[in-house]
């Protein structure tokens, strides 16, 4: 059991949880919790942190998973010291990140049109997992970002996604422009979220391949982005609401294109 709050292994997990660099440099992330660890696939996870207090309940309920895996068990001070959550739940791994291909992301696997949602410049780790999570529950089959865009692997991201980082595929892209040439080029028609929108995004039919293009928080989509779509919608909004949110923006998109695609099959 580790117990020195100086140990090395202990001061590399920290640097993983407070640097991207250092997690780009290792290949992997921190995920915490009961819940984010069993759905974390094995083949993925390479080590496994357990809080003195709470070893004896984590055997108890994954007793079968840690059998394989490599753990280690440390102080309660020591786990205090390695999570990133003001109320750590006694479980923490350390899982390799996951590398995917526009061309994977493309290929339709399941024999239908693919939903896909391009971010530019999103900020917010907590937006940034939110939208996985919604783009799993709409059906989406993936999810594209500029190299501005908040670190996917960001333990507040991480959170955030509820354990859609594990199934979601995404991507970051240096020239995004390239990347939406490419989408459109498989006959998938791309939609930016603008305010200045020319029609209601319920207006269109999303039962076809669609991608939306989400832009920055507070100064939305650039316009050499925006001109890449194939059209400018917008979402009707009551009041002195000028914008939403860019996870609600999102949630409202794609769960139109889901319903959309659910009403096409009854």
């Amino acid at each position: 059991m580790i117990t020195s709050l100086h140990n090395k292994e202990i001061k590399a997990v920290a640097a993983l949880a407070a640097k991207k660099k250092e997690r780009d440099k290792q290949g992997l992330f921190i995920v915490e919790g009961p819940k984010m660890f069993g759905e974390a696939p094995t083949e993925r996870i390479s080590r496994v942190y357990l809080a003195q207090s709470a070893a004896a309940q984590m055997y108890g309920q994954y007793g079968e998973k840690l059998a394989g895996l490599s753990c280690e068990t440390v102080s309660d001070e020591v786990f205090v010291k390695m999570s990133d959550t003001k109320t750590p739940q006694g479980i923490l791994c350390l899982v390799r990140q996951q590398q995917y291909h526009i061309e994977e992301i493309l290929r339709d696997k399941n024999k239908k049109q693919p939903l896909l949602i391009v971010l530019e410049d999103i900020q917010d780790p907590g937006n940034l997992g939110t939208i996985f999570r919604t783009a799993e529950a709409a059906g989406a089959d993936g999810v594209i970002m500029s190299s501005r865009t908040a670190d996917v692997y960001n333990p507040k991201t991480i959170r955030s996604t509820m354990g859609s980082i594990y199934r979601v595929p995404f991507l970051y892209a240096e020239d995004l422009s390239s990347i939406i040439k490419r989408i459109r080029e498989t006959g998938v028609s791309v939609y930016a979220a603008h305010l200045g929108g020319t029609a209601a995004y319920d207006a269109y039919d999303y039962r076809k391949g669609t991608a939306f293009l989400i832009g920055n928080e507070a100064n939305g989509l650039r316009e050499e982005t925006a001109a890449c779509a194939d059209a400018r919608i917008h979402i009707p909004m009551e009041g002195r609401v000028e914008s939403l949110n860019a996870a609600v923006a999102s949630s409202v998109l794609l769960f139109e294109a889901s319903r959309q695609r659910r009403s096409d099959k009854s």
